[in-house]
């Protein structure tokens, strides 16, 4: 697949509009898909390095660089973070798997050999500052594993259990893991391709919020979803009374629920 029109048809489900710029940086992100099957070759030699030298390269916030990543080899640890998120078995098989931290930890160590308190770092500000700069920096990495052939899938179950996650990955108080990624090289005949996403009708607003193309939207959406899990053998779904059942109840939060609290123990005080 190439050309930045093909590809927005695919994601989309209908035509391109005219005119649309077309670079390889376009099409590399509009090939994005998560893969969840992986051959068991090892990443190639710098390959870690690059995508941690690309996340370093993200925007973050007054350069605080509030963030770490555990690069995690060890097949026993790799299947006891498996256990962790839910069972999912791609942990255990992808050669790689990344826990990417909130890290607040290194802030108040540089503070107190300075000899200055870090009373900063006890309000919720700071811990959203810090999970932003972690996200944006995971996705630069993401961003550079594919640009090398190599497939990611990112994993949110590692917040099920965010204080086993922590012990065992030794993570010092003011510190979460928030979301994982496998990396390797993807199986070439277990791929499901690439899933659709909601229309820019639904989701570019323009000058304000407006919701007046959103239910004609979303119904083309489901129409899209529908489809392309008929393509890969799955079972038919509305999509939006899916995720209208996951968000339901507290229920489809698969125990995190309660990660205020866990938060809290974990030494963010969340102010």
């Amino acid at each position: 697949m190439s050309g930045i029109s093909s590809l927005w048809r695919t994601r989309y489900r209908h035509d391109a509009p005219q005119d649309l710029p077309d670079n390889p940086t376009l099409q590399l992100l509009m090939k994005h898909h998560s893969v969840r099957s992986y051959l068991p070759d090892e990443l190639p030699a710098g390959a870690l390095e690059a995508g941690i030298a690309a996340a370093s390269s993200a925007a973050t916030s007054s350069n605080l660089q509030a963030w770490s990543v555990v690069a995690v080899q060890d097949k026993e640890t790799r299947k006891r973070l498996a256990e962790l998120a839910g069972g999912q078995k791609h942990i255990e098989v992808a050669p790689v798997f990344l826990a990417w931290i909130v890290d607040l930890s290194r802030l108040e160590r540089i503070a107190a050999r300075r000899g200055l308190e870090s009373e900063a770092l006890d309000y919720e500000e700071m811990f959203l500052m810090g999970t932003l700069d972690t996200g944006i920096a995971a996705q630069n990495a993401v961003t550079a594993f594919e640009s090398m052939g190599l497939g990611t899938v990112y994993i949110g179950g590692l917040r099920n259990h965010s204080e086993e996650v922590a012990q065992l990955l030794k993570l010092p108080p003011k510190t979460v893991a928030v979301v994982g990624l496998c990396v390797g090289r993807p199986e070439p005949s277990k791929q499901n391709g690439y899933k659709p996403r909601l229309s820019q009708k639904v989701v570019l607003h323009r000058e304000v919020y407006d919701t007046t193309q959103e239910v004609d939207g979303i119904a083309e959406y489901d129409r899209a979803d529908s489809a392309y899990q008929h393509e890969q053998g799955l079972p038919q779904r509305a999509w939006s009374e899916t995720v209208a059942k996951r968000v339901e109840s507290y229920r489809g939060l698969s125990g995190r629920h309660v990660m205020k609290a866990v938060l809290n123990r974990l030494g963010f005080s969340l102010k």
